[in-house]
């Protein structure tokens, strides 16, 4: 059985003006992952979410659930899927923590790099480009990714 990753890029845009703190300062849906990257290559899950990982990478972004202050776009696309009972597996990573990820860190086997398997020359590479823009516009951690799979 194969497995299918969903998500959504999401900013908050008026965290830098506001502070992360304020009332003002949500979550807004940001772009479908499935409109940038529509692979499932297991190494790259494997390596930025601990899917699947019998290769052996530290991953990056591994259980970390369902933001409980996921903008609603999320929540509804979540929904779609079935939620909870019928994903195996949800999580999510900001900007800030891709931007210092040591790219040339391998799997247990030191055959494979992250760069190769998930870096900007992969199917990865279009949703660190979105991912990068918005965060030199509302700053690094108010951009994540949050995905999910089925």
């Amino acid at each position: 059985m194969s497995t299918e990753v969903s998500g959504m890029i999401e900013c908050r845009s008026g965290a830098r003006l506001w502070g992360a703190g304020d009332e003002d300062s949500v979550w807004h849906a940001a772009s479908d992952l499935f409109l940038l990257n529509n692979s499932n290559a297991y190494d790259a899950l494997a390596c930025i979410f601990g899917m699947r990982n019998s290769f052996g990478f530290r991953p990056l972004a591994e259980g970390r659930g369902f933001p409980s202050d996921a903008s609603e776009d999320l929540q509804a696309g979540y929904a779609v899927y079935g939620g909870s009972p019928d994903v195996h597996g949800t999580t999510w990573i900001t900007w800030a923590e891709l931007a210092s990820t040591d790219w040339q860190e391998t799997d247990s086997s030191g055959t494979r790099s992250r760069e190769s398997v998930a870096g900007d020359t992969t199917r990865w590479g279009p949703v660190w480009s979105v991912m990068r823009t918005l965060s030199e516009l509302h700053g690094a951690e108010s951009v994540r990714l949050v995905a999910w799979f089925y």
